[in-house]
């Protein structure tokens, strides 16, 4: 599928082996495990549980009355356009994961902090399971395949083993090169303790409740990023309208594309994966987009690829 850049000549997207790409598949299963390395493993899965099930029951009591307060919403919704938006879709998604555009070094560490603070692992391990992803998309190597069930795709398989993990550090090898990118990766879960405090410490100068800005500045607004991104990988794979044959079931869904700053539009995502507009059809709100058009008019963003025909 034919790409072109704004500005210089336009790269092309090879498609996929189906048959290599299973020899491939075949070298990145975990191999046996010793009695040791099952007990981490099952450590790690007890760890996800645990915490989703922490972060979840938190956000139901942020969900009180005495922790109530439109500071504390407006909090929650500020962090949710910075983290899923900023963060995942543009930063995460877009820029780091398919290179769909260019921006200056500052500004593409600045997005993949804001993507770390959604708390989806760091950007060398979300990168590399998403370039994953698409080229085993609805396969089985396909580590959130939907042929598995809505559940499967949308939480389920982050409690088992991942055997994709094994090709992270060759799928992301570009990111690996960058050692705040190697820290971020390794410390992403501590960014929320100074998000935490500056929360707490807004809503005490504002004289609200500083555990209700905590509560619904993180933990709900985790939770909400969390389900909302989920969507793209179950939602949009069950429900929708098909424009383009991208060879799996990937759907163009207009809730989960209001919901995800433009990822719902994942049919045509899943066509051309390495275009920064993903509202393609007539009509298709993409707010993602509308934000890289603000980073060039601003002389931000450059080398945007889009499919040929636009």
């Amino acid at each position: 599928m034919a790409y072109r850049m704004m500005g210089a000549p336009a790269p092309l997207s090879k498609p996929i082996d189906s048959e290599k790409a299973f020899q491939v598949a075949q070298k990145l299963h975990t191999p046996p495990v010793s009695n040791r390395q099952y007990e981490k493993k099952e450590q790690r899965r007890w760890g996800t549980v645990g915490f989703m099930l922490t972060i979840h029951l938190l956000t139901i009591i942020a969900l009180l009355p005495q922790f109530w307060s439109w500071q504390a919403v407006c909090s929650a919704l500020i962090l949710y356009w910075i983290t899923a938006c900023l963060g995942v879709t543009l930063g995460y998604h877009r820029l780091l994961s398919h290179r769909a555009f260019v921006v200056p070094k500052w500004l593409e560490r600045f997005f993949a902090t804001c993507g770390a603070l959604s708390c989806q692992h760091g950007p060398i391990d979300w990168v590399g399971l998403h370039r994953h992803h698409h080229t085993f998309s609805d396969m089985d190597p396909d580590h959130h395949n939907s042929h598995k069930g809505f559940w499967w795709s949308h939480m389920g398989w982050m409690f088992e083993p991942i055997p994709a993990m094994n090709a992270v550090p060759r799928l992301s090898g570009d990111l690996y090169k960058d050692p705040y990118y190697r820290w971020l990766n390794k410390n992403f879960l501590l960014l929320q303790i100074p998000l935490g405090a500056i929360l707490f410490w807004i809503g005490k100068e504002s004289g609200v409740n500083g555990w209700s800005m905590v509560l619904w500045g993180i933990f709900l607004r985790l939770v909400l990023v969390y389900h909302v991104t989920w969507l793209v990988n179950s939602a949009t794979h069950c429900w929708g309208n098909v424009v383009y044959d991208s060879g799996d079931c990937s759907r163009n869904n207009a809730w989960v594309a209001a919901l995800t700053f433009g990822e719902g539009w994942h049919n045509n995502h899943h066509a051309f994966p390495n275009s920064a507009l993903q509202g393609l059809q007539r009509g298709q709100i993409d707010l993602t987009w509308q934000h890289i058009r603000f980073l060039r008019a601003l002389g931000l963003a450059s080398n945007i690829r889009l499919p040929a025909a636009y």
